[in-house]
C-alpha cells in the first residue's frame, strides 16, 4: 500500500512542470513570482466545486499578483478535459494546467481518489484522479503553507488567504508546523 507523502514547511517542494490549458507550460521555478507561487491542485472537469472555486481564484489573481505571488490551478486531467474545463471557468488570469502525473500527485501529498462513475453534473470521473490541495511555495522551491483535502469540501478560503499574506509580510510570519522531533 502507497500513501500520500508529507512535504513539511521550510523544505524544498518537489519539482513540477505541467502542460497549460490554451498552449505552453507552467514550471515551478521558471513561473514564481516575486514572493512565491500559489498552488491549487483541483480535481479536474468533473468536480462541480471546483468550477466554482476555479471561477473566485480566477477573480482574485490581481490580488495574488499585487503581493508577488504567481498563481497556477492544476489538475490531472487531460488535455481535452482541461480544454472543457477552460471553457467553462473562461478565466481571464488563472492559468490551468493539466496532466499532473498520479505519481507526482503524491509527491506532494494529496490523496488520490476512484472513480464513483457519473457525478451531480453527469460528468464520469477518471479511473484515478487527486483530491484538492492548496501550497504557498516561496520562491526557493521552499513550502511555506499547504492545505490537503481528501474530499472537495471545506477547502481554503482565497480571500482569507490573501489576507495571510499580508499578514506573513507585515510581521515576517514564519511557516509553522515544522517540528519533527518526538512529542
Amino acid at each position: 500500500m502507497t500513501t500520500p507523502n508529507t512535504i513539511m514547511p521550510r523544505t524544498k517542494t518537489p519539482d513540477l512542470t505541467v502542460p497549460v490549458s490554451g498552449g505552453g507550460d507552467f514550471d515551478l521555478v521558471r513561473d514564481a513570482g516575486e514572493n512565491g507561487t500559489v498552488v491549487s491542485f483541483f480535481r479536474g472537469r468533473h468536480c462541480p466545486v471546483c468550477i466554482n472555486q476555479l471561477k473566485e481564484l480566477d477573480a482574485l489573481i490581481p490580488e495574488f499578483n499585487k503581493r508577488g505571488y504567481n498563481v497556477v490551478a492544476i489538475s490531472s486531467d487531460t488535455e481535452e478535459r482541461s480544454a472543457e474545463m477552460h471553457d467553462l471557468v473562461a478565466p481571464t488570469n488563472l492559468k490551468l494546467g493539466y496532466g499532473l502525473d498520479l505519481t507526482k500527485a503524491r509527491e506532494f501529498g494529496l490523496f488520490i481518489s476512484t472513480s464513483r462513475g457519473e457525478t451531480s453534473i453527469g460528468i464520469v470521473e477518471p479511473d484515478l484522479f487527486s483530491e484538492p490541495g492548496l501550497f504557498i511555495i516561496d520562491p526557493d522551491k521552499t513550502l511555506f503553507f499547504s492545505s490537503i483535502n481528501s474530499m472537495p469540501f471545506a477547502r481554503a478560503n482565497f480571500k482569507e488567504l490573501i489576507g495571510s499574506l499580508d499578514f506573513r509580510k507585515k510581521v515576517n510570519y514564519p511557516p509553522r508546523g515544522e517540528y519533527t522531533g518526538d512529542v
